[in-house]
This record gives structure tokens, C-alpha cells and sequence, in this order.
């Protein structure tokens, strides 16, 4: 199992080395494992045969809704992967709505459609669960926050997601499932945006490998965006298509994510640093508030944090770091610990030349005051 990883932007945040987390007075006592697979709602189910609109950009949809919850309700719309059904990943809709939050999953025109025709999709769907709120026989009438809608899906509809998160920057959430997008066209500026973005990956996946799309999706998003990346120990491509994956932490992680930044309750924020026990790599960048304490933590201080691009690259790799006010070196290691390569950073952004490497995947070391930060990356 590779070691794990965790990445932060700035100073002073609190990392949680427990699974007992304790909140100030706002916040009830709260951890991973008090979040169970189901929640204290019970849930109706709505189809197009009950009036639900048909878009035209997917083809079958099924909303799940919390029936003794309180609104308004928040949303997200989900959509499967190539050549994949809309039941491989229903099980996310009893799951969060039984947790309060309303859940469309859908189907696509075509087994066969693009990531791009499933950000259509995706788009698509927020149509209808917003019309929702106003359909006059919908028992979601006047219920739904239509401000606050999210977004997921897997492989090829997780690609789908973030390109849905550039095409309409008001979706407060993007959870990418094992996510895939055609990485010999993929630029960095593809995945400008500021949606906040979870991903998840299966560290033995070979549909989509999570160092050819899941990392690579990870780098692409910008620094500024809060992102996390939770690979699974020793899984594959459907991980994700349930939140019971990971002994039930794919789903613990995921409503986590959805409560901060979609539903706006920064009481879950301190789970977000609490490092699963089923992850063979786990980075994010998310930092909680001040009045949010842990029980047992630890100061973890970076003072420079830094992307790679293009990722995989081939000839050049250049080196984007946010701070270049004090001495920086690099070193590039294979994975088995070999030194290839070493230099200073001295801007912002430094151009490698990386044409001596044979292809593969190779560490890129930070180094500054005794401090290191580790970003994987991949040659063709």
C-alpha cells in the first residue's frame, strides 16, 4: 500500500488523527462511524410516471426524497459510466436521501455517450429537479433550494461532472466516482473551476487508472478550488458505485463533502482530515474553520503547496508552485525510491525537461526548511 498522503493550503490547520471528533457549541459530537450506511429519513421514490420531466439530454430518471426531513432540500443529479446503466449507481439515491438530501439519478440517450454528453446530461437533470419546486402535483413543491444543486458521476460521468462543474460554475459540489476522461486531449484549462471537488479511485483500477485519471484530475483542478482525492486500498473500478465501498467510507466521505459544501454545515468539515483506514492515498487541500477543535490533533504546517502539469507528460513537465519566497529544491525519484533528477525552484512556475525519463511513474520531492511535499507524476 502506497503511503499515504495529505496536502494542505496555508498555515495552522487542525488534521485529526482520531475518529472521535468534538466540536465546539455549535456542533454536536460527531465521527465517521457515527455516520451509518442509512440515515434517520425515510424516502419516496418519484419516476417519470409520476409527472417527473423528461429532458432531453438523458434518457430514464428516478428521484429519491427524503419524506420527514425539513426543508428546503438541497440536490444532486448523478449519471453511470460507458456503456452503463442508471442502476449501477442508484444505490446512492436511498442512501442520501435518507440522510436529507435529494437524489436524481439518470440514465443516458446512448450506453455510448462522451463525457461531454453526459455533462448534458448532468446540466439537464438540475432542470428537472429544479422544476420540481414549482411542478404543481410534485410532493416537492415548494421544497427544494434551488440554489444549492451538486453534481456526480462515475467514470465517464464523473469526467462528465467536471466538465458540468466548468460549463456551470453556480453547482456547489462535484463528487467524482473512479472518474475518466480522454487524457490525450485533456488540458489543464479543461478543468478550470471553482466547484468544489471530491474524487474517489480504486488504487487497482485498470479501466481507469487512478494515475492516468483520477490523479490527473486531481492536478488539473486549480489550487484555489477545495478539492480531496480518496483512493481505496487494493480496489477497482466500481468502488465508488456504492457508498458501502471502503467498509462504508466512500459514502461517510461523500455525505461529509455534500454536508460542507453543499448543504453549508461546517460541523462535518474536521472528517473530511480524518484519514480512512481503506485508503492507499488520501490529499486534500479543504481547511475548516477556526471554532472547530478535535479531541487529539496534530499542527501540520506546509509552506508551499504546488501542482504538475501537463500529467502524464512526456518531454517537459512544468512545475507550478504558490510560493517561491524562500529556497526550493526538487528532486524527481522513481518509485523505487532512485534519485533521477534534482534542481531550484526559482519561479513560480519552472519548466523541466523530463525527456531522459523512461515511461513510467516517478515522485517529484519538494524541499524547503526541513518541510517536503510529494506530488506523483506519469511519463508516456
Amino acid at each position: 500500500m502506497r503511503k499515504q498522503v495529505v496536502s494542505r493550503l496555508y498555515l495552522c490547520i487542525s488534521f485529526v488523527v482520531s475518529s472521535m471528533i468534538c466540536f465546539s457549541q455549535a456542533c454536536n459530537t460527531v465521527a465517521l462511524d457515527s455516520i451509518s450506511n442509512s440515515g434517520e429519513y425515510s424516502f419516496g421514490i418519484l419516476t417519470e410516471s409520476d409527472g417527473l420531466r423528461n429532458g432531453p439530454d438523458y434518457s430514464g430518471a428516478t428521484i429519491y426524497y427524503p419524506i420527514d426531513a425539513s426543508p428546503p432540500f438541497t440536490s444532486i443529479a448523478i449519471v453511470p459510466g460507458y456503456i452503463s446503466a442508471q442502476s449501477t449507481i442508484q444505490l446512492w439515491g436511498p442512501y442520501l436521501a435518507s440522510h436529507g438530501i435529494v437524489t436524481m439519478t439518470i440514465g443516458t440517450n446512448s450506453l455510448f455517450d462522451d463525457p461531454i454528453d453526459r455533462k448534458d446530461a448532468l446540466l439537464d437533470a438540475l432542470v428537472t429537479l429544479a422544476e420540481e419546486n414549482t411542478r404543481t402535483d410534485s410532493p416537492l413543491l415548494g421544497d427544494m433550494d434551488t440554489d444549492r444543486m451538486a453534481v456526480g458521476g462515475w467514470s465517464m460521468g464523473g469526467g462528465g461532472a467536471q466538465l458540468a462543474a466548468v460549463a456551470d460554475t453556480s453547482i456547489k459540489a462535484v463528487i467524482a466516482l473512479c472518474p475518466w476522461l480522454d487524457i490525450s486531449q485533456l488540458e489543464v484549462s479543461d478543468l478550470e473551476h471553482s466547484v468544489p471537488l471530491l474524487i474517489f479511485s480504486g488504487e487497482q483500477d485498470v479501466i481507469a487508472p487512478p494515475q492516468l485519471h483520477a490523479d490527473v484530475h486531481y492536478d488539473y483542478t486549480p489550487l484555489s478550488t477545495d478539492k480531496l482525492i480518496f483512493e481505496l486500498d487494493n480496489e477497482g473500478h466500481d468502488v465508488a458505485n456504492d457508498p458501502a465501498g471502503g467498509d462504508g467510507d466512500v459514502g461517510k466521505i461523500a455525505f461529509s463533502w455534500l454536508q460542507k459544501h453543499l448543504v453549508g454545515d461546517s460541523c462535518y468539515c474536521p472528517l473530511l482530515l480524518d484519514i480512512p483506514s481503506t485508503s492507499s492515498k488520501y490529499e486534500t487541500n479543504v481547511e475548516c474553520e477556526e471554532n472547530i477543535t478535535s479531541t487529539t490533533s496534530a499542527s501540520l504546517e506546509s509552506d508551499f503547496v504546488s501542482r504538475l502539469y501537463p500529467n502524464p507528460c512526456s518531454q517537459f513537465l512544468n512545475l507550478d508552485i504558490l510560493s517561491v519566497g524562500q529556497h526550493t529544491n526538487y528532486e524527481i525519484l522513481s518509485l523505487a525510491g532512485v534519485k533521477m533528477a534534482k534542481g531550484v525552484v526559482s519561479h513560480q512556475i519552472t519548466t523541466i525537461d523530463i525527456g531522459n525519463l523512461t515511461s513510467g511513474v516517478y515522485l517529484m520531492n519538494l524541499i524547503r526548511d526541513h518541510k517536503t511535499e510529494r506530488i506523483k507524476f506519469v511519463v508516456l
